[in-house]
């Protein structure tokens, strides 16, 4: 099958040609018949596949084939609306949005928190048909009466697994209030769950079904691999992996911020170019991380799970969980970010006794066991027992003693990950508000309210950080705007 076989208009069709793309992928060639025929959809596939154009073409399609009347005042209301968890990925939306509708006349804008406010109300006073955005600013300039959206007509909600980690469904409940009632809803994952269907059956009304690929899979084209390592020499471990296979492109994932930051400063020190992308970085440090990522003059990107979801990188050939993930579906986003489009990608994770429940988890989840392949001097020493891990105020794992379970909830981010910005305590997600946290032995852990220093007091109320977080862009030849 070929583009031109799925009914798009010839502005659109010109534009995917310009990008190189000839053939849908798979969600593509199914979703955007879906939309075009007007319903709401719930749509999931693996991350990398292309879901991102599976939306915006057929809502270029649809918007473009319907003029706008234009509001009171003489401006273009915003017709569609397209929620995303981080700042990253609203930004990669929004460019995907621009390079395939810059033949129809559409106008589009991105908005997170993060930066200043004014520059996006002197935008939306100019009146833009599509608008992609995080929920804390979003419902930031709602509450300050900036922006109308009484006259939407499409409602995306994308990545929609990720939204409920970051703990925005009660945003999305007050972004539903404030959308008309009668729209066309389109619901994209990348993986589904029980809750994932809950807020689908709040959100749309009898969508057309697409999945792909089966849930929580990984790619057949990543290779993945564990290498079991002492708990003191992981450092050295990743040193030796970059510097003896000469790899020049590394995504590194850590658990917490602090941590991006010691493994980075440690990569430096041995002559391994690295930065940490963070919500605690500025929009400044983290969009020339990304920059000189893509640009191949660094050779490390040390991320945080929230910081990372959007990153789109052609041909990334590695990603190396220094960390695994105490959530095992993040163990899936991390490594999606190689083996896309079809590429190539390896996958490598050091994991030390602490975290042999988390690899558990993750096999569990994907339904096969990782290959373990002990590196000669940096197999575990002899003996040595799991020690709890803590994640902000919450301690995990088989060393925390009674009811090592709760290594699955999320641990506050201190502050956030990385990605929207917002009005909601929280950075980086765009003003998360992360589920309460639960201590190893089940109870409830009072969430902590963030300092300026990124540590955490004891006061349990979350506070206002707008403008205080950034997100960090992803660069390491950052595809150009792709069907995703």
């Amino acid at each position: 099958m070929k583009f031109t076989e799925l009914g798009l208009a010839e502005p659109l069709l010109r534009a995917v040609r310009e990008q190189g793309y000839e053939t849908p992928t798979p969600i593509q060639a199914q979703a955007i018949p879906a939309v075009l025929a007007g319903g709401d959809l719930m749509a999931g596939a693996q991350t990398g596949t292309g879901k991102t154009a599976g939306f915006t073409l057929p809502m270029l399609h649809r918007l473009a084939a319907k003029p706008a009347a234009k509001d009171a005042r003489g401006r273009v209301p915003i017709r569609a609306l397209i929620l995303t968890p981080t700042r990253e990925l609203a930004a990669q939306v929004e460019e995907s949005v621009r390079a395939y509708g810059k033949y129809t006349g559409l106008t589009s804008m991105v908005m997170f928190g993060g930066v200043g406010m004014q520059p996006q109300i002197d935008k939306l006073r100019r009146g833009v048909d599509i608008l992609v955005a995080t929920p804390g600013r979003l419902l930031d300039h709602h509450g300050q009466k900036t922006l109308d959206l009484s006259h939407v007509e499409i409602f995306v909600l994308d990545e929609a697994d990720r939204m409920l980690d970051m703990g925005f469904i009660h945003d999305i409940k007050k972004v539903l209030a404030i959308v008309p009632a009668k729209k066309q809803s389109l619901l994209f994952s990348a993986t589904f769950s029980d809750e994932i269907k809950a807020l689908a059956d709040r959100l749309l009304n009898s969508p057309a079904l697409i999945e792909v690929a089966r849930r929580n899979q990984t790619a057949d084209t990543i290779a993945q691999k564990v290498h079991p390592v002492g708990r003191e020499l992981k450092k050295d471990l990743l040193t030796h992996l970059i510097k003896t296979n000469d790899w020049h492109q590394v995504l590194v994932f850590t658990r917490m911020k602090h941590g991006a930051n010691r493994l980075a400063e440690h990569l430096n020190k041995q002559g391994i170019t690295a930065m940490a992308i963070h919500g605690n970085k500025s929009q400044g440090a983290r969009t020339k991380a990304l920059a000189d990522f893509k640009s191949g003059e660094l050779t490390c990107l040390v991320a945080t799970d929230i910081a990372a979801r959007g990153i789109d990188i052609d041909q990334l050939p590695h990603v190396v969980n220094f960390e695994l993930p105490n959530v095992p579906e993040d163990y899936v986003h991390r490594i999606g970010r190689t083996g896309r489009a079809g590429a190539q990608g390896e996958a490598v994770s050091l994991v030390c006794v602490d975290e042999n429940i988390f690899l558990r988890d993750i096999e569990r989840l994907i339904k096969r066991e990782i290959p373990k392949e002990v590196v000669p001097g940096f197999a575990p020493p002899s003996g040595e027992k799991p020690e709890p891990i803590v994640l902000g105020r919450m301690v995990i794992g088989e060393g925390a003693g009674r009811g090592g379970s709760s290594h699955r909830h999320h641990a506050p981010q201190r502050g956030g990950g990385g990605g929207g910005g917002g009005h909601r305590g929280g950075g980086g997600g765009g003003g998360q508000r992360p589920p309460a946290p639960r201590a190893a032995h089940g109870g409830h852990v009072p969430a902590a309210k963030p300092k300026q220093d990124g540590s955490r007091a004891a006061a349990p109320a979350p506070a206002r950080a707008d403008g205080q977080r950034q997100a960090q862009k992803p660069q390491a030849r950052l595809t150009q705007p792709k069907p995703r």
